[in-house]
């Protein structure tokens, strides 16, 4: 497939994707978005093409008290884990969507870790 025209974002994506579906070995996938105001985090089953988790800065009762900060990826990480959990799911791979392993992305990475979910 052709990569011309996409953004050195949308490489890095593609490029991350494709490593995890590779080594992967079929465990679902925690996938983070974050944009300028809001962290969102997703644990996808790709096998079945369903969400098994989410969690985001979106959610009424944390929509007011957070933003884009550290702190709120940290408690998004917290809340996607302990949903997995819930679900029944302890080890995913961590699909970071072209955004750099730093600030945000690895807060929310090392809460989620922190609260049981193995990656």
């Amino acid at each position: 497939m052709s990569t011309k025209g996409l953004s050195l974002f949308a490489k890095r994506r593609r490029r991350n994707r494709t490593a995890l579906r590779a080594r992967g070995a079929g465990r679902p996938r925690l996938s983070v978005h974050r944009s300028g105001k809001h962290i969102y985090a997703q644990v996808i089953d790709d096998a079945q093409g369903k969400t098994i988790a989410s969690a985001s800065t979106l959610e009424k009762d944390v929509r007011g008290t957070t933003g884009a900060t550290v702190a709120a990826a940290q408690e998004v990480g917290k809340r996607v884990a302990e949903a997995a959990k819930a679900a029944g799911v302890t080890q995913v791979v961590f699909d970071r969507g072209g955004f750099l392993y730093h600030g945000r992305v690895k807060a929310l990475a090392d809460a989620a870790r922190e609260s049981g979910l193995e990656f």
